[in-house]
């Protein structure tokens, strides 16, 4: 069992002016697919905090999996991949194409996703759109082979050429 924070990035759910709900599904979602979901956190559309918690996250070696909500379109406060590119040591443009690619069976939209995907020492870090349908459609397009690689992530074997089913 891989261990997973949620982190939802909105100025408006960090005032309390809406709930969270992206972060609560996310976080079901990971449940649902077996991941133990250690940290949940919410932070406003502000780089500096997104990067902070980002940073925090992924350098306390205790999550495998970091998935934010939030902050991917086209707003002018809309910075989550980019505070994402700026913490992580690789990027994993894969993660993200497949899940605008799928996204795209559903609504032309997926397009102006702007989403990252990207390694910082032992954690995968991907962004979510803040819609929370959209989220948890985008999660699912890509559950299946974060397994696999989060094993090779944590330096386990993980055989490239077979597929789960």
């Amino acid at each position: 069992m891989f261990k997973a924070a949620v982190v939802t990035v909105s100025d408006r759910c960090s005032r309390g002016e809406r709930p969270d709900e992206g972060g609560p599904l996310v976080a079901e979602t990971l449940k649902n697919a077996g991941y133990e979901v250690a940290k949940t956190v919410l932070v406003p559309d502000e780089k500096d905090e997104i990067e902070a918690v980002l940073m925090r996250l992924a350098d306390s070696g205790t999550v495998s999996l970091i998935a934010t909500t939030g902050g991917t379109g086209f707003a002018p406060r809309d910075i989550t991949p980019e505070a994402t590119v700026a913490v992580c040591e690789k990027l994993c443009p894969g993660i993200p194409e497949a899940m605008r690619a799928a996204s795209m069976r559903i609504t032309p939209r997926a397009m102006l996703s702007r989403a990252q995907a990207g390694i910082r020492k032992g954690s995968l870090i991907i962004n979510l759109p803040g819609s929370p349908k959209a989220a948890k459609e985008n999660l699912e397009a890509v559950l299946p082979a974060l397994d696999h690689g989060l094993t090779m992530l944590q330096g386990g074997l993980a055989d490239c050429a077979k597929i789960k089913d």
